[in-house]
């Protein structure tokens, strides 16, 4: 009975056992389940919080991009505003010094390997000693040893010479190549500092080509904000009435940044932008020209170290096509002439650029950007005599008249038959007591023509204003709608400024060249004796 009892006690013990270990390993089960539970809720609220983070800085990003355009924008404009105040902090004379240049000359550095080395020295073998003597053959041997040393040193030596030798010759090639580059480098400088005193020479006299390179590295130097400025120009200049003539070629209106006010639109992710308005572009480009057109002036005003301008005409130009024949053409779209002293007295970091123009008595077209275009106050090529002389062979440059030499009624004739061969019909009435010659022609063109009266001075002075007076006032006697007056030589300022609101038009001896070889075929000259 005892037994029975035992057994059952192992087997119940046993059957607690397992159900002990079977509890433990569901809770172990349910430990794990909880804890992979909490695993995934805590990844998932990581993963939550990462998505709202990354939304955040996406967000973040997208509307930093927006402003970061909106920046870009803003600084453009700023930089088109700041056209003309960007010059007037600027010392735009050039110092001639400053074109020189100071010969930068290399030493000449002694190569290591071509240093002289010293002679090689004579090894002395050790004499024999006492009891080295008593060695058997010991002083034929000490003998024997000293010849071989002296006949190594005397081959040693040889070699030392050979080497010293082509030492020296490398050496000698080299100083002479060292003295070929100074001697080049000497030339250059000396070329180069030639150049600058006959330009500084030049134009310190008033002589055309200086005072035209002079100017054009004036302009050269004028830093503009964009690649999109093509910084393309002519220049001019007619001694005879110090007057620098400027054709310029202006930005196209794409230089204006076409959107604005950029913004990030959520619902959409996308970056929207405003397109600026047609008025707003157009008068942002009016501005651009107006500012780059009195930038130019001052550039050219303040830069004039040796006086030698009275006045600047700019003109400034845009390339386009002609949409009638495919051509290309290059269309003014402002254009105002300006005197020295006039100009300087404008402050021009407090004026409305407009009107500044327009007190200028400029020539500004209404719709620059759809290339309406002005009269030029000036024609280039009527300026610059480099244009009225190319293509010239010396063999016929001699052959052509001299206007100077022509008598009064030669001249009287000229002046008559290009105006007609212009499209005018030209009347002579009398030959003034200078040599010139009055006209009255009629210009038959509706609303544009109407009656001309036109006088010629044969003059080698610069034509004051009293001549421009006189023919406003024959002009006025007439009842005329335009007056031209034609010289051989150049107008001063103050004939500039009598006429710049007038219908009346000045035309230079150079610019005379120009429409006789334009409009009558005759390729002369105007040289004063």
């Amino acid at each position: 009975m005892g037994r029975r009892t035992g057994f059952g006690a192992i087997f119940r013990a046993a059957a607690r056992a397992s159900a002990a270990a079977e509890r433990d390993r569901h809770r172990q089960i349910r430990a794990a389940a909880t804890q992979a539970r909490r695993a995934h809720a805590q990844f998932t609220r990581e993963q939550k919080a990462a998505d709202k983070e990354a939304k955040a800085q996406y967000l973040a990003d997208r509307l930093a991009e927006a402003e970061e355009q909106n920046a870009e924008v803003r600084e453009q404009l700023e930089q088109l505003q700041g056209l003309l105040a960007h010059t007037l902090s600027v010392n735009d004379c050039i110092d001639f010094n400053s074109l020189r240049i100071v010969p930068q000359l290399p030493k000449f550095e002694l190569p290591i390997e071509l240093r002289p080395d010293s002679e090689p020295r004579l090894i002395v073998v050790k004499p024999v000693g006492f009891l080295g003597r008593l060695v058997p053959g010991s002083a034929q041997r000490h003998a024997v040893a000293t010849e071989r040393a002296r006949a190594e040193h005397e081959a040693a030596i040889a070699r030392h010479g050979e080497c010293e030798t082509e030492k020296k010759t490398k050496l000698e090639e080299l100083r002479r190549k060292h003295e070929e580059q100074v001697a080049h480098i000497r030339a250059d400088a000396a070329a180069r500092n030639a150049e600058v005193d006959e330009l500084e020479a030049q134009y310190h006299a008033g002589e055309e080509e200086g005072v035209v390179a002079y100017n054009e590295m004036v302009l050269e130097r004028s830093e503009y904000p964009d690649a999109e400025f093509p910084e393309m120009f002519r220049v001019a200049y007619v001694a005879a009435s110090r007057e620098l003539v400027v054709e310029y070629d202006l930005p196209e209106p794409t230089v204006i940044p076409q959107e604005c006010d950029f913004k990030y639109v959520r619902t959409r992710d996308v970056i929207e932008s405003k397109t600026r308005k047609p008025a707003e572009l157009k008068a942002i480009y009016q501005d651009v020209i107006a500012s780059i057109t009195l930038r130019t002036l001052h550039e050219l005003f303040e830069a004039d170290q040796g006086n030698v301008l009275s006045s600047v005409t700019f003109t400034g130009i845009r390339d386009t096509e002609d949409l009638a024949t495919g051509n290309p053409v290059r269309v003014p779209v402002i254009s105002v002439r300006a005197t020295k002293d006039e100009f300087l007295a404008i402050r021009l970091d407090r004026v409305d650029r407009a009107l500044c123009l327009k007190n200028l008595g400029a020539h500004v077209s209404p719709r620059p950007d759809e290339l309406l275009a002005v009269r030029p106050i000036v024609e280039f090529d009527m300026a610059d005599r480099r244009f009225i002389d190319q293509g010239d062979a010396l063999s016929v440059i001699e052959s052509r008249p001299n206007l100077m030499d022509l008598t009064p009624s030669e001249f009287e004739t000229l002046v008559s038959n290009l105006f007609s061969s212009m499209g005018l019909e030209t009347k002579l009435t009398r030959a003034s007591r200078d040599g010139g010659v009055d006209a009255v022609a009629y210009d038959a063109r509706p609303v544009l023509g109407g009656k001309v009266v036109i006088q010629a001075k044969r003059y080698k002075d610069t034509v004051g204003v009293s001549a421009v007076r006189d023919l406003y006032g024959t002009m006025q006697h007439e009842g005329a709608n335009k007056g031209i007056l034609v010289t051989t030589s150049g107008y001063g300022p103050d004939a500039h400024q009598f006429s710049k609101d007038k219908p009346i038009e000045l035309i230079t001896g150079s610019g005379l060249l120009h429409l006789l070889q334009e409009h009558a075929g005759v390729r002369a000259r105007i040289l004063t004796r």
